[in-house]
């Protein structure tokens, strides 16, 4: 594929230095993008740009991962109107090893030709002291070059400290020296990072009178103009820990109609004929788009396994012909899973060691209903059901023996009110 055209279609280019089509076209050409460990593992944010060194790599070129051990100390201005809090060098250790492990994932490091690379800016840093630094480094750019910067205009009235100005300083020299050690001619990121880029091909320009290239996407909204990756709950994290793949199916589930031919151009790997031939052909049923989507994403950033986890875990949820069977098919990961999307009851596994009078379980010991009268009344209107199994008399005891994976009852008022019960 042509990697411009290729991203055109998508609607992934925002910007570009001149001359980048001509030097693409001459042969395998690397180029980069740099991951900052300031959180403990990636977003779907982030993945934009993974997906950007994906399409850069299946076009034939060889994308080179710059992992932010230096910089992550440092912090990034762009797109921030307030200092950074930093984290400590322990943390961002852990952080980096964990983003390392899940880059892997998504890009081939075996690919003959053109592997991907990794690489870390601690390594450019570590032997370099400040007297280096200001010679070598703070001699290239002037703070009025610098201070032109869009990243640090938005900043000059709410304040930045010395650090976070420096932060430029250092992209660009990172630039320059993968440059001179592993030929690497383009950077890339999202709009936001044009400053930081554009003065790492000026470092390599004045010092190395090299040519190098930039080019950015643009910044991924939502429909309603807030930013994407961002929910009530906080950002869709690539770890199953922080997000679970449920949540992370759920997420393209409930996007936005508007929003799904942007989301599938930036993350499907499906080619723009398939993709164009699906939306004539599901023109009016925009679920199904969002259902086609969901499922290829979370394959790939989860599992298949995972998947099929996921729709069994909605087969419960959402299904009215889910019944016992579905049920003890869950593991007990998918129950815990359940169990943080509908209420959720915890009580002393001791509860149940004699095994306890239902009306009480569902009025006292948790409040599934409200009172013993009102557990009485359901029971009566055969709405009442335990692990699947309808309770048809007040007088029925709950054991330890109910409990699914030795933890878990789920407990039905009604169709609609479902209700997990944790025993520890």
């Amino acid at each position: 594929m042509n990697f411009i055209e290729e991203l055109q279609w998508r609607g992934m280019l925002q910007d570009a230095t001149p001359g980048i089509d001509e030097a693409l076209s001459k042969g395998v050409m690397k180029g980069y993008i740099g991951f900052d460990p300031t959180a403990p593992s990636l977003t779907i944010g982030n993945y934009v740009q993974v997906m950007l060194l994906d399409l850069f790599q299946r076009s034939g070129h060889q994308p080179v991962v710059l992992m932010g051990g230096a910089t992550g100390r440092i912090g990034d201005p762009s797109g921030k109107d307030k200092e950074r809090e930093l984290k400590t060098y322990e943390e961002l250790d852990a952080n980096l090893e964990h983003q390392k492990n899940q880059v892997r994932k998504f890009l081939d490091f075996d690919r003959a030709g053109n592997p991907a690379l990794m690489a870390n800016n601690l390594d450019f840093y570590q032997d370099m002291n400040v007297l280096d630094f200001l010679r070598d480094v703070g001699k290239t750019l002037t703070v009025n070059y610098m201070m032109s910067k869009e990243s640090v205009q938005k900043r000059l009235e709410t304040g930045i400290s010395f650090t976070e100005f420096s932060y430029q300083l250092l992209q660009a020299y990172d630039f320059q020296v993968l440059f001179q050690r592993h030929g690497v001619r383009l950077q890339m990121g999202g709009s936001d990072q044009w400053g930081n880029i554009t003065s790492g091909t000026e470092f390599i320009r004045k010092n190395l009178g090299e040519q190098a290239y930039a080019m950015t996407t643009p910044l991924l909204t939502k429909a309603d103009g807030t930013k994407f990756g961002k929910s009530t709950e906080g950002n869709i994290w690539l770890d199953p820990e922080m997000t679970s793949p449920y949540q992370f199916y759920q997420f393209w589930i409930n996007a936005d109609d508007a929003d799904i031919p942007k989301f599938t151009r930036y993350f499907t790997l499906k080619s723009r004929e398939e993709i164009e031939a699906r939306e004539r052909e599901l023109a009016g049923n925009p679920q199904e788009l969002k259902r086609l989507l969901a499922e290829e994403l979370t394959v790939r950033v989860h599992s298949k396994e995972a998947y099929r986890s996921v729709l069994k875990v909605t087969e419960l949820l959402f299904s009215r012909q889910a019944g016992k069977e579905q049920l003890l098919e869950l593991g007990e990961g998918e129950l815990a899973t359940v169990a943080s999307e509908i209420p959720c009851f915890r009580i002393d596994k001791g509860v149940l060691a004699n095994g306890v009078n239902i009306v009480d379980l569902l009025a006292e010991h948790t409040a599934i209903v409200a009172s013993k009268g009102d557990a009485r009344r359901a029971i009566k209107g055969n709405a009442i059901s335990v692990n699947k199994d309808k309770i048809s008399d007040h007088e029925a005891s709950i054991s330890h023996e109910a409990l699914l994976h030795g933890k878990y009852l789920m407990v039905e008022n009604g169709k609609k009110n479902k209700y997990i019960v944790v025993a520890e």
